[in-house]
């Protein structure tokens, strides 16, 4: 059996028609879209009709989004520009949540001193709520971010309260929302969001190309300083064939996204059922409010790295969490801050599934799975025998 790609919350392949969109961008329609001449203009129609593609999935206008290289450093852009200028006028107060992405947090933490930050705890499910922000508002809080759907466990912030209850206090509220575009339906007007950020590749577009939808009456410093492109914000010669592909990406994704999140919910249960066969299994995340195509578990007694090597060797990939996390030997602070041990946070792993997971396939890892784990559980037993003896 070929291997199979069980993680798409790390990245998604980019989509063949995305491919076959942004090729002529690379060798053809090379131009730069700040040239006058006819080459500079076809590019610069075609940052513009990307710039409409996903201004239609997020319910924006297109004026609203400005792209750049990804979810981190939008998230980065948000939160250094308003920080640097609530420092000029003396300092003040950030409001996210202990389960945010590390772009968030580590942004947060790189801060000077004179800006404030509470990180607020979440529930068992992952979740925060908005008489937590409400509590938590003070004179001088000048941003709120709250992530829109959560990387590790799937579960989605009630985003829509918390953007009402920031818009009726006048505090500027920015979402991490790299894992919800063009997963589920996305609305920065109905959210009442004043910032968004989102990935090309979490949505079957390339790599290295992002936007931040940022609402019209807002300003942030520049990021990039050089050149006119993205209104003078963001200098440097646009990545046309990036762009390109994100905007078709969007395109697609909002075509698809009914049909798509139902598709991937009932497989995502599907599995889940399955797994359930398997002794001692328990859901990280909430029930229902979650991704459609995000489950993770942890199954008793089996340590996840041990586990993730098995499933590897065996054809399938799957993750502990996080991608930018790889390699660290703390426990996921998403389960930690849920209440979990360090201990039951190393049982846990991330199944996503996405626009080509096939039931075959997803048949074939609960029972890869289930294997894996009899086969760990029996090894570990045999070697406390050993021990014993």
């Amino acid at each position: 059996m070929k291997p199979v790609y069980l993680d798409y919350a790390a990245t998604t392949p980019v989509d063949a028609r995305v491919v076959q969109k942004i090729l002529p961008y690379f060798c053809e329609q090379f131009g730069n879209p700040s040239s006058l001449y006819a080459a500079g203009r076809a590019a610069r129609q075609a940052v513009s009709q990307a710039r409409r593609q996903l201004a239609a999935l997020l319910d924006a206008e297109p004026d609203e989004l400005f792209f750049t290289s990804g979810g981190s450093e939008s998230d980065n852009w948000v939160i250094r520009s308003l920080a640097e200028a609530a420092l000029r006028h003396g300092g003040g107060h950030i409001i996210t949540t202990k389960v945010e992405h590390h772009a968030v947090l580590h942004a947060c933490e790189a801060l000077p001193q004179g800006i404030e930050v509470t990180y607020l705890d979440v529930d068992a499910e992952g979740r925060v709520q908005p008489e937590q922000v409400e509590e938590a508002l003070r004179p001088d809080t000048f941003l709120v971010t709250v992530m829109t759907a959560n990387n590790e466990v799937g579960t989605i912030e009630p985003i829509a309260a918390i953007g009402a209850l920031c818009r009726a206090r006048g505090v500027f509220f920015h979402t991490d929302a790299v894992q919800a575009v063009g997963h589920i339906p996305v609305s920065v007007k109905d959210w009442q969001v004043d910032a968004l950020s989102l990935s090309g590749h979490k949505l079957y577009g390339p790599k290295g190309v992002g936007a931040l939808y940022l609402r019209r009456g807002h300003k942030l410093a520049p990021l990039i300083y050089g050149g006119a492109q993205e209104r003078g914000l963001r200098a440097g010669t646009e990545n046309t064939a990036g762009i390109v592909g994100l905007g078709f990406a969007a395109a697609i994704a909002e075509a698809e996204l009914h049909e798509e999140s139902g598709r991937l919910q009932a497989l995502r249960d599907h599995l889940f059922a399955l797994l359930q066969e398997i002794p001692g299994v328990r859901l990280n995340g909430a029930q229902d409010n979650r991704l459609p195509g995000n489950l993770n578990v942890a199954i008793e007694g089996v340590d996840h790295e041990t586990l993730l090597i098995r499933l590897d060797l065996m054809g399938f990939a799957v993750s502990a969490g996080s991608a930018c996390s790889a390699g660290s030997l703390e426990p996921s602070h998403v389960l930690t801050a849920m209440g979990q041990t360090p201990e039951q946070a190393a049982q846990a792993i991330r199944v996503t599934l996405g626009r080509f997971t096939t039931e075959e396939e997803v048949e074939a890892f609960a029972k890869a799975l289930g294997q894996a784990a009899h086969d760990i559980r029996r090894q570990s037993d045999a070697c406390l025998c050993f021990l014993s003896t």
